[in-house]
């Protein structure tokens, strides 16, 4: 990626999702952005479409909802049910802006590109069950905005071809999150390997799609190399909707960003360099001190210099080298060795 995007940076770049926990009312999804912002999120994101645009209005088994916490339900009237009103999309992205949150979408055709395109829209995401969709993908990489693509039901091939479809439309500039599109996901499917493992085959930023309960996934992800994490997010379970059970309000959204940040603070950097409370600690250390009161001309042994804490003394790795030699001087117990004490020829 571009060293310039907005969700390249040090720290990881934390979204949450509002998808359909809005209540059907704007000032529900208004007040859900500022919460988003008051539990430490770093982006606000959205979903275009209309049961129209991602889905037929037909009632075949084909399209009945089977073996999901939306058991019996026909696609149509889900996300019917579960869209935000375009009209709203301008007033939620003039809000983000307000708090200083990122605010983006994930579009489900042409014509939501498109209408986000007129709003400026900075990101774009692809939802893990368009990851198939190779026509919208190209589009969206058409726009030379940054890509987020979840690979919750993709194989390595459908990966590939997406992350390649990005490529040949010119944009680099591609994010892959893990994902287990399961509502909720169990926590031992996470796979957490794959958020490492996808950086490196496809060299580029990878991150966390996560809709297991509560935040030890999310948390976890740091340890290996979340740079992105996405969680739904709802003001209060108690609005309801499709999305309510698997959302997190914005108590525990903010517990999840407080372990994320702890996360990445004990990961830290690679730096073999002391800092200065090692150097205080370094006192504690083993070295090299006189062990028992010692007469000019005493042969050191074992017994007489040891290695002890704490560490003002001789360096230990001098001990095989002194053993055998004599001292020029009285020593006392307790008194930190040195190579100044042995008699100048060694014996």
């Amino acid at each position: 990626m571009k060293k310039d995007t907005l969700i390249l940076s040090d720290s990881c770049f934390i979204i949450a999702e509002l998808s359909a926990n809005h209540g059907h009312d704007i000032e529900v999804a208004k007040e859900t952005i500022r919460a988003a912002k008051r539990a430490g999120a770093d982006a606000i994101k959205l979903q275009t479409y209309t049961a129209d645009t991602i889905t037929l209005d037909a009632k075949t088994d084909d399209f009945k909802i089977s073996g999901t916490i939306w058991e019996g339900q026909y696609l149509y009237d889900l996300y019917k049910e579960a869209s935000l009103p375009w009209e709203w999309h301008k007033a939620l992205f003039d809000v983000a802006k307000e708090e200083g949150l990122v605010c983006f979408s994930s579009p489900f055709d042409k014509t939501a590109v498109d209408f986000l395109e007129e709003l400026n829209c900075p990101i774009y995401k692809i939802a893990s069950f368009e990851i198939t969709d190779i026509p919208l993908i190209e589009y969206v990489a058409s726009k030379g905005k940054p890509v987020i693509i979840s690979t919750g039901i993709a194989d390595e091939e459908d990966i590939r071809l997406a992350f390649e479809t990005c490529r040949n439309a010119g944009n680099n500039q591609i994010v892959l999150l893990k994902c287990t599109s399961a509502y909720p996901a169990k926590i031992e499917d996470a796979n957490l390997v794959m958020i490492k493992d996808m950086a490196e085959k496809f060299g580029v930023v990878t991150g966390l799609s996560d809709h297991t309960l509560g935040t030890l996934v999310p948390t976890l992800s740091i340890a290996m190399g979340a740079k992105v994490i996405e969680k739904h997010f709802i003001l209060d379970r108690s609005i309801g909707g499709a999305d309510a059970s698997f959302s997190l309000d914005e108590k525990e959204f903010t517990e999840m960003v407080q372990s994320v940040r702890a996360a990445e603070s004990a990961i830290g950097k690679i730096d073999y360099s002391l800092t200065e409370g090692k150097k205080k600690s370094r006192v504690f250390s083993r070295s090299l001190y006189v062990s028992e009161n010692m007469k000019a001309g005493e042969v050191i042994t074992e017994k007489n210099v040891r290695s002890v804490r704490p560490g003002f003394g001789l360096h230990t790795k001098h001990l095989k080298n002194i053993l055998g030699k004599s001292v020029k001087v009285d020593l006392q117990k307790g008194t930190p060795f040195s190579l100044e004490f042995i008699q100048p020829n060694g014996e």
